[in-house]
């Protein structure tokens, strides 16, 4: 069986060279992530439209997803070599711009005196290092840190979310998705998102005519509001980072399950992302722990694993990329398909908002699953023009491979990241009848089905006044 879990790597300095990108391709990374929160947009857009040109050299659909900063509190520059912050001791953090070291670090919030108290914990990077004011002075407050470590760069300050005053998205992150919706990109992430009304303030065209938004789950706020994130978001994802740093680190392996369970109820793809495989930052293979993590993770139902550092900056992106795709793989070999529908009986749930188009299709493509299950079909074809189809059939994980077809090509790029499809661009044929014979003839010719094999077929009619998969049929390819 080949690997139905996606994986999306963020591609940096180590791995943006056309070289390295299409060696990451070949070693199975389905989407691409883009990181705005470093670097200048027109060094992103740069970055952006080599990817394109690789992916396009590769002859296969790879995803793009771009990551906006969101309201990102960071601290000041440290020193090129990096400052240790050792156990015990005091420092004063002070907002502004300014350079950090070991005893005074800067803090680009300017209420941080006001809206942070004493007794908070403030997190930096993805963990790393935690430090607990301890009083507060006119210009700054005083700090101990709790769990020291080295910091480089400009990492992340954690401030609880219920104490910022900052919206999402922000002015910033609207001037940067102008810029890449008018490049045409897939998907984007939207930070530090604490209600569905955060999604829709977005406000770009519904998916596939504009972006697949994507929802990171990292606030207490967001896991309160869950269910109205989802059902306003293209995707979700798991930003364990932050999450981790907002609710107690013993919560976090089940809040990542039930955000998970939750996106599959309501039919949307879900990432589970940050500290994957950390490890190969610097060695050539992750540590146990990590490996375990990444099954897991596919065992609790996650659409795609997504790679940060490991890939951006890393030692050997290729390698990163590699050793999670063989993870994944065998993971999805030992996945329960035969008690997964069990599962998903009990979750299923209709978004409030749903038309009736979108129930119908809902209805069809269990139809498509449960008949492919009996039938034993080799593949369950779908003719999707939003994607909508590939993404309902593939909450029941069937056995069967899911192929999807679709003649806009933004479409075929943002199902990269849908749990076991593979998406392909179908040619115009002028009728439904004509693009399901097409369909199943460029199945044969890319070798995913054989002369003789039952596949199951999901289209639309015309007849059906909607935009809905109305129609299900079973052939065996002669």
């Amino acid at each position: 069986m080949a690997r139905r879990t996606k994986i999306i790597a963020t591609v940096g300095p180590a791995s943006d060279d056309p070289t390295t990108l299409q060696a990451m391709i070949d070693a199975g990374m389905d989407v691409v992530r883009l990181g705005l929160a470093h670097g200048t947009l027109e060094a992103a857009l740069e970055r952006y439209h080599r990817i394109r040109g690789v992916a396009a050299q590769a002859h296969r659909p790879v995803g793009v997803l771009v990551d906006l900063p969101g309201p990102k509190v960071r601290a000041g520059q440290f020193p090129e070599a990096g400052a240790t912050l050792v156990d015990g001791r005091r420092l004063r953090l002070v907002p502004g711009r300014e350079a950090s070291s070991d005893e005074v670090v800067h803090v680009d919030y300017d209420e941080l005196v006001t809206d942070v108290h004493v007794g908070d914990r403030l997190v930096f990077g993805d963990g790393g290092v935690v430090v607990q004011t301890i009083d507060k002075t006119a210009d700054g407050l005083v700090a101990t840190v709790l769990h020291g470590g080295r910091l480089s760069g400009r990492p992340g300050v954690h401030i609880p979310a219920d104490r910022l005053r900052l919206t999402t998205p922000t002015a910033e992150d609207l001037r940067q998705l102008d810029a890449f919706v008018e490049a045409g990109v897939d998907m984007v992430a939207l930070s530090f998102v604490r209600s569905a009304h955060d999604v829709r303030r977005v406000g770009t065209e519904p998916h596939p005519r504009g972006p697949l938004i994507v929802a990171k789950i990292e606030t207490r706020a967001a896991v309160e509001n869950l269910d109205g994130i989802i059902e306003a978001s293209g995707a979700v994802m798991v930003a364990r980072g932050d999450l981790g740093a907002e609710c107690p680190i013993e919560e976090l392996p089940h809040l990542q399950k039930e955000i998970i369970q939750r996106c599959i109820a309501l039919g949307r793809p879900t990432i589970t992302a940050t500290q994957m495989l950390e490890s190969m930052l610097q060695a050539p293979s992750p540590t146990r722990a990590e490996a375990s993590d990444v099954a897991n993770a596919v065992f609790d139902g996650s659409s795609a694993l997504m790679l940060s550092g490991e890939t951006a900056v890393g030692v050997d992106p290729v390698n990163a990329v590699a050793t999670m795709a063989r993870i994944a793989e065998r993971a999805d070999q030992q996945f329960d398909y035969v008690g997964w529908p069990e599962r998903l009986s009990k979750l299923r749930v209709h978004p409030t908002g749903s038309s009736n188009d979108e129930a119908v299709t809902d209805a069809m493509t269990m139809a498509a699953w449960r008949a492919a299950t009996e039938t034993d079909a080799a593949a369950i074809i779908c003719l999707s023009r939003s994607g909508f189809t590939v993404r309902s059939i593939a909450r029941f994980r069937p056995q069967a491979k899911i192929l999807g077809f679709s003649s806009n090509e933004r479409t075929v790029r943002q199902l990269t990241m849908s749990w076991g499809a593979t998406p392909y661009l179908l040619a115009p044929t002028g009728s439904a009848e004509g693009a399901v014979r097409a369909s199943i003839e460029q199945s044969v010719a890319a070798g995913e089905v054989r002369r003789g094999d039952l596949v199951a077929v999901l289209s639309g009619s015309p007849d059906y006044p909607g935009q809905a998969t109305d129609t299900l049929r079973i052939v065996r390819i002669p």
